[in-house]
């Protein structure tokens, strides 16, 4: 490698140890709860990389070299080497700007920030809580009332995901009112389809059946969980005493009933899913 392509290298790694200890001093200033450990890794393999280049062009004979050419620089010469030397200077007095510019573009982009996973948004977004009751019905299944679980049951395919991230950290028990045992037979069928059951997080018997909507609101007293998730906002109301917070789930925007009642079109989209 050329001298004059150490130094320019040298000025870059410069610079860009400047700007990475700027972005360190941020970085390091926002909770390690939206980092991870290839994050971390990653930075730290910088870190390294940038530390071992500068202490290789730090070397002794580089140090000389420099050192040889500056004596070289300062020394009379002819005037047609003067004007070379003068001109080789112009270039390199040019090029600062745009190796500051590369050097703050490949900073950035390192450390672009870090985008927490559905698993960290499911978490923060209950709070930590670790018991969730959940309606069936507008909530995981497409379909809107027990009549219709008459004749069929489909799990909501966009709310799947998300329903398996809150079984891995809470104790989840769905619920829903049918009209028959034909019904209960065909929401379990529906959600072992789906693979509800095969996370380890949910068991059939945290799937409830009653046959009023007053069960269903029994059900949760007894329950007594940190979150209940419903579409009836008759229920939602009268277990805001008791529960410590609840998710409304409607389609239609509607007012917040109390400080610990949240509200959102669908599960999913509470969760910033979809």
């Amino acid at each position: 490698m050329a001298e004059s392509s150490k130094e320019e290298l040298f000025q870059l790694i410069k610079r860009l140890g400047t700007l990475i200890t700027v972005k360190m001093s941020n970085l390091f200033s926002i909770s390690f709860q939206n980092l991870d450990l290839r994050s971390i890794g990653a930075v730290a393999g910088l870190a390294v990389a940038v530390v071992f280049t500068w202490r290789l062009l730090r070397s002794p004979g580089d140090g000389s070299q420099r050192r040889q050419q500056k004596r070289q620089a300062s020394t009379p010469s002819s005037s047609g080497t003067s004007t070379h030397s003068n001109a080789s200077l112009i270039p390199s007095a040019a090029c600062l700007s745009s190796e500051d510019s590369r050097a703050q573009n490949a900073v950035d982009e390192f450390f672009q920030p870090v985008k927490p996973t559905l698993g960290q948004i499911v978490r923060q977004k209950l709070k930590e809580g670790r018991q969730v009751t959940c309606r069936l019905i507008g909530v995981v299944l497409e379909e809107n009332s027990p009549e219709e679980l008459q004749k069929q049951a489909t799990v909501r395919s966009s709310v799947l995901e998300v329903l398996l991230e809150i079984t891995k950290f809470c104790d989840l028990y769905l619920m829903e009112r049918v009209l028959d045992d034909e019904s209960e037979k065909r929401v379990l069928e529906a959600l072992e389809h789906a693979g509800v059951f095969t996370s380890g997080g949910l068991v059939k018997d945290k799937v409830l059946f009653c046959s009023t909507e007053n069960g269903r609101s029994s059900f949760v007293r007894q329950l007594e969980p940190d979150w209940h998730i419903d579409t009836n906002p008759e229920i939602t109301s009268q277990l805001a005493r008791f529960i410590k917070y609840q998710l409304h789930v409607s389609p239609v925007r509607t007012e917040r009933t109390a400080a610990n009642v949240f509200s959102a079109p669908t599960l999913e989209q509470f969760f910033g899913a979809v």
